[in-house]
């Protein structure tokens, strides 16, 4: 089954500093029908203004991937770890058993667009940790080019849960096929032009759809598309 979720639906907010749009519920947001799918439990677009962001805040269990589509974040933590994120980059924070960060825009001029996931991990207790890395963007060109697994890996970031994050760019015309063993969920999201799944599901930038029961896709993209493929238990 393909649920797609269009780009309007999501709850978007907007403080003057940050600019959100919350695929499931989140903060101020809360609907019990859309708490999350299987692991995934956040998807958050942000954008931050120049010179603001999220101060120092705690977290407690929970895996969090953040993925810079513009311009550059700054992240600190209290493992003592200070990065500054960039367009090619990811950031994979496990928060464990608790974890104090920032991630702020440093720049004085230019927002900065990233997504934000958070997963339920595998196993609970686990040491606080951070990984970034960073991947080849002409690598993902007509193919599923993964970027967080369970496994990691040369320019993979390892996460503690059963999932692989896969990005890609297809050129207008090209096809691709995905194909995962029955009983697992795939999630979707378009980040820039269009995607049709299996011949007939059309999803336009920033649509999502989250798929059961389906564990072949084929995508192909009339026009062009920059999305996201998450393969989930």
């Amino acid at each position: 089954m393909i649920s797609v979720y269009k780009a309007q639906s999501r709850y978007t907010t907007d403080h003057g500093w940050l600019k959100s749009s919350f695929s499931f519920s989140f903060a101020e947001y809360y609907d019990p029908a859309n708490m999350g799918f299987g692991p995934l439990r956040v998807f958050n677009d942000d954008v931050v203004q120049p010179l603001t962001g999220f101060g120092p805040h705690p977290h407690r269990e929970m895996e969090i991937v953040s993925i810079v589509l513009k311009g550059e974040l700054e992240h600190k933590d209290s493992t003592g770890r200070q990065e500054v994120i960039r367009p090619g980059d990811v950031q994979r924070m496990s928060a464990g058993t608790g974890i104090i960060h920032s991630e702020m825009n440093p720049s004085a001029s230019q927002e900065v667009n990233f997504l934000q996931l958070w997963f339920e991990p595998a196993e609970y207790g686990l040491a606080p940790s951070y990984e970034q890395t960073a991947y080849d963007p002409d690598q993902m060109v007509n193919r599923l080019l993964p970027v967080v697994s369970r496994e990691g890996g040369e320019q993979i970031a390892r996460i503690h849960q059963d999932l692989t994050l896969y990005l890609s760019r297809l050129e207008p015309g090209a096809a691709l096929t995905f194909e995962q063993e029955a009983g697992r969920r795939i999630y979707l999201f378009v980040i820039e032009g269009d995607l049709t799944v299996n011949g007939e599901t059309a999803l336009a930038k920033r649509d999502a759809a989250r798929i059961t029961d389906t564990p072949k896709l084929s995508l192909t993209s009339p026009s062009g598309a920059f999305f996201m493929l998450i393969d989930l238990p």
